[in-house]
């Protein structure tokens, strides 16, 4: 049975050994952004997080698994984050824009409880849970004792709702 002194064991060896090589890795997918060195650091991070079993000979598949996945989060916020930047960059401010035809984060906020709102009781409940409490899933579907796929389900449709209601309001 694996203790968590050799779980912490096995990773830092092969942090100490592999570091640069994953180091590499992460930089060319990344075009030597400057987060290269904390997605490499992240890596580890959730490693020692992680309740699964840890071998040496399964590390190897996790480190580079973990790291694709933090790299498709990066480019995802990345591209988020341009695409953003090009809306703004195409919207004057300067040009007829007066204070009422910008919402404030209280306006949202206001659209957003209106929304949530009209959401069933239940969707409306995990809706919260998820968003603003910060629970997963499954953390949800053990407090309600719902099962885990009724929970995903509800959460997806309650935030499409959501999503619809928010584009209606703010267009």
């Amino acid at each position: 049975m694996e203790t968590p002194e050799t779980k912490i064991r096995i990773i830092e060896d092969y942090y100490t050994s592999h570091r640069d090589e994953l180091k590499g890795f992460v930089g060319k997918q990344l075009q030597w952004a400057a987060d290269t060195e904390d997605i490499v650091q992240n890596v580890f991070v959730r490693l020692m997080r992680t309740d699964k079993m840890i071998t040496p000979v399964t590390l190897p598949s996790l480190v580079y698994t973990i790291a694709r996945n933090l790299i498709y989060d990066y480019w995802r916020h990345h591209g988020s984050v341009e695409e953003y930047e090009h809306y703004l960059r195409g919207y004057d401010l300067n040009e007829n824009t007066d204070a009422a035809s910008i919402y404030s984060a209280v306006e949202i906020t206001e659209i957003l409880e209106r929304g949530i709102a009209r959401l069933s009781d239940r969707q409306r409940t995990i809706y919260r849970m998820n968003i603003l409490e910060g629970k997963k899933v499954a953390e949800i579907s053990a407090t309600l004792r719902i099962n885990y796929k009724s929970v995903e389900n509800r959460l997806g449709s309650a935030r499409k709702e959501i999503r619809q209601y928010m584009r209606r309001m703010l267009a």
